[in-house]
């Protein structure tokens, strides 16, 4: 009914794969979002303009920190794949 020397092999190769998973060297895994070179995602940054609307936090004198707008006046990061292909459904505003 079973075969002892197929089941001892699956067992071996489901420990090794576990043994590799658990010991075995890890990478960083890469980030889902696209980001411009100040750090922010396409979702921050203005569709016409492509200027960013975050804050980052600044240091000031004697440990004080201030809330000032990020420096970035355009989107540099990867262009998302649904402006290669789709055309706007809405009319543009020219």
């Amino acid at each position: 009914m079973f075969d002892p020397i197929t089941l001892a092999v699956g067992a071996g190769i489901a420990g090794v794969g576990w043994a590799v998973g658990r010991f075995g060297r890890r990478t960083p895994a890469a980030s889902a979002r696209a980001r411009c070179g100040c750090g922010h995602d396409l979702a921050l940054h203005d569709p016409q303009a492509g200027e960013c609307h975050a804050e980052t936090n600044r240091k000031t004198g004697y440990g004080i920190r201030e809330w000032v707008r990020c420096g970035c006046r355009r989107y540099t990061g990867p262009v998302p794949i649904e402006d290669f292909f789709s055309r706007p459904i809405l009319p543009s505003d020219d």
